[in-house]
């Protein structure tokens, strides 16, 4: 044994000694010193976007996603040696494109949705183009260019070889032999890498609904792999899966009774009446009673709230389908899907939606929207829902009317779509509508339209004669909060009028309205620290050493992002209140179809007045929040709401562990379409038909 171990010794220091006299390790460098740039860029590009994405101290140290990354580069690079001279060369160029590709798009996409994209997204290209001019205004920002500097260093240097002719050209069996070597030293790489991993990391990995965790831990180019398999997901799961779905679906709701098991003080409270919904687009509550110089920003919304049932802590549920995901939610109290968007990938499975459930007690069903009906293909996933007619676009007379956006403007949609109620009031005893707006749709840049309304500050100053001036500083001129707040001024203006045009019409008489803001505005977080720390001096924002700093970090952001929800009545029926505890989106239908008298058995989220403070608001990307907690599953951290209450891990792990049921749940019924009653029985008969 110890002979063997000798002769061991012997060789590696003859083999060192070799590499050390034949300057190995630099000629390895020199003649593939392409390749090793080649690698080196698409690191550095995958690296620079997840700090310039996901801020926190342990994305900057974690080495995991850096082995990942380099393990799939090296892997896909070795190929480049099966070629010869300039062939190798554009494979490789072609190559880091599609890394460099990756980044950017990812980068463009996190500014948006603070989240990774996915190859799902592909089927919502043809949405895109009509936003075009939001995504360069309020997304494309200089960051995501410096993707490109790598690649252009890497066709430099590719030239100065050239022009050098240091350009290598191997032999057929060298080349074999240096992608095999290098096959091995991806392999090795990647077998290193998994081999780091825990079971809890691999486990989100094939559950792929934390993207950040994902790209934190496994990089964004094994993420964006996985994610395209994943993304096959629905062309597959009629053939895979069912099984163990419907399993999992039957254990979550076999406790749940068939019929509803209690009442409470609003139970049946709104029965017969007429029901408007109005779906205000980027309403955002940032803007409820807050005044630039004494005038309010959304007047005739505070008004109607001191009027209403008002959810004060109400949250949107949105993922990549944003207005669309908000209208399955609402309807359906189910989540967005885990891969594409329900609206227009499973727009063909049985829905339990709100409008199905009116038609049933009588109720003449329809929507209402001023832009192109197949946008977020609404046609389809509306009649899904449950609506007797969508009145969208063609319906009404754009030609001479005012355009503010994406198309008519409020005040024209909102006047038009009261003549049509008028009609549908005098030929149905009773209807459920809704309403979609559409004119606070970002970038809000038609500031022309909005009217006159200023966000600056107006300060007195006395002069040295005892005399007193009013100096305007800009404040929020010109940013964009600044004209998110006079396009919400003005959505807020035509609001009062169709309210008015309403009550004219006899339309709110025996009716209930209820109001909901459909997401947040996805505006930038400098431009809230600039709102809270503007100084008047200077006509900049406080240094956060100022005493009088407020602190705006990415939690208060977040928590920042609820929206507006409120039930009112002309005659009284709903008596002025505010509930106070957390609520989302997913919750709307448990809450309203008890007053309404229909009750849906497969519903995810709860009847707020029933469970009241337990309640808990399960976010697409695995984040929660309750009255307690708000808890971040990316960072695995969570800031306390209540400074007297002490948090337990069990607390952390419970709500946890429900979320991710939840999710899981919710995709599982939209997925393989498990609400369908003749589910079972198409499945039977396709097993017979083999």
């Amino acid at each position: 044994m110890k002979e063997k171990i000798k002769k061991i010794n012997q060789k590696g220091k003859k083999y060192f000694k070799r590499v050390k006299e034949e300057h190995l390790i630099k000629k390895a460098f020199q003649e593939n010193s392409l390749f090793y740039l080649f690698v080196l860029v698409c690191v550095i590009n995958s690296t620079m976007l997840r700090f310039f994405t996901m801020h926190t101290l342990e994305n900057y140290l974690a080495i995991k996603p850096i082995i990942a990354d380099l393990g799939i580069v090296i892997l896909l690079g070795s190929f480049s040696y099966l070629f010869k001279g300039k062939k190798r060369y554009t494979y490789l160029l072609v190559c880091s494109i599609f890394f460099t590709a990756i980044c950017m798009i990812n980068s463009i996409y996190y500014t948006f949705y603070t989240s990774f994209a996915s190859a799902s997204m592909l089927s919502l290209a043809q949405f895109i183009a009509p936003v075009g001019d939001a995504v360069v205004e309020n997304v494309l920002q200089l960051k995501d260019l410096l993707y490109i500097i790598p690649v252009l260093i890497f066709i430099f240097y590719y030239h100065r070889l050239k022009k050098k002719g240091k350009i290598e050209s191997y032999g057929k069996k060298e080349r074999k032999t240096k992608w095999l070597h290098t096959m091995i030293a991806g392999a090795i790489t990647m077998v290193v890498f998994v081999f780091t991993l825990s079971s809890l990391e691999v486990g989100r990995f094939i559950k792929q609904w934390n993207r950040e965790y994902i790209v934190m831990r496994f990089g964004i180019y094994l993420y964006q792999g996985n994610d395209v398999i994943k993304s096959l997901q629905p062309k597959i799961s009629a053939m895979f899966g069912y099984d163990e779905a419907k399993r999992k679906f039957d254990d979550y709701f076999k406790e749940k009774s068939d019929e509803r098991d209690y009442t409470n003080e609003y139970t049946g409270i709104l029965e017969n009446k007429n029901i408007i919904v109005i779906h205000a687009e980027s309403f955002q509550s940032v803007a409820l009673d807050r005044s630039f110089n004494g005038v309010e920003v959304t007047p005739n919304m505070n008004k109607l709230i001191k009027e209403s049932l008002y959810f004060s802590n109400f949250y949107s549920q949105v993922s990549v389908g944003t207005s669309s995901d908000t209208e399955l939610t609402f309807n359906t109290s189910l989540m967005p899907t885990q891969n594409g968007t329900a609206f227009v990938s499973y727009f063909d499975r049985v829905y339990n939606g709100t409008p199905k459930f009116m038609k049933e007690k009588g109720y003449y069903t329809f929507s209402m929207h001023a832009n192109n009906a197949d946008f977020w293909n609404r046609r389809a996933m509306h009649e899904s829902l449950g609506y007797d007619k969508f009145y969208s676009k063609e319906t009404y007379k754009t030609k001479g009317e005012e355009t503010i956006g994406l198309g008519l403007s409020d005040k024209s949609f909102f006047r038009q779509s009261v003549e049509k109620m008028k009609k549908i009031k005098e030929d149905h005893d009773k209807f459920y509508g809704l309403l979609i707006s559409l004119s606070n749709h970002t970038p809000f840049s038609d500031v022309e339209k909005y009217g006159e309304f200023k966000v600056t500050m107006n300060e007195e100053v006395v002069g040295e004669d005892g005399t007193t001036s009013i100096v305007e500083h800009p404040y929020l001129e010109g940013s964009k909060l600044g004209n998110y707040f006079k396009s919400i001024h003005y959505a807020d203006e035509v609001l009062g009028e169709f309210f008015q045009e309403l009550d004219e019409a006899g339309l709110l008489d025996n009716t209930a309205v209820i109001i909901y803001g459909d997401h947040d505005a996805r505006l930038p977080k400098k431009d809230y620290v600039k709102m809270l720390n503007y100084d008047m001096a200077t006509e900049t924002v406080k240094d956060n050493d100022d005493p009088t700093y407020q602190e705006f970090n990415s939690y208060h952001y977040e928590l920042n992002r609820k929206v507006p929800f409120l039930i009112w009545t002309k005659d009284g029926t709903i008596e002025p209140r505010v509930v106070d505890d957390v609520m989302g989106m997913y919750d709307v239908q448990p809450t309203i179809s008890n007053m309404l008298g229909f009750y849906n058995k497969y519903a995810l989220g709860h009847d707020i007045f029933e469970i009241k403070d337990q309640n808990i608001i399960v976010f697409p990307n695995g984040n929660w929040l309750t009255n307690k907690v708000y808890y971040n599953s990316q960072k695995g951290e969570y800031m306390s709401l209540k400074e007297e209450e002490v948090i337990d891990e069990d607390y952390i792990k419970k709500n946890s562990d429900y979320t991710e049921k939840l999710l899981d749940v919710s995709n599982n019924i939209i997925v393989f379409d498990l609400l369908n009653p003749n589910k079972d029985e198409q499945k039977v008969s396709k097993e017979e038909a083999k």
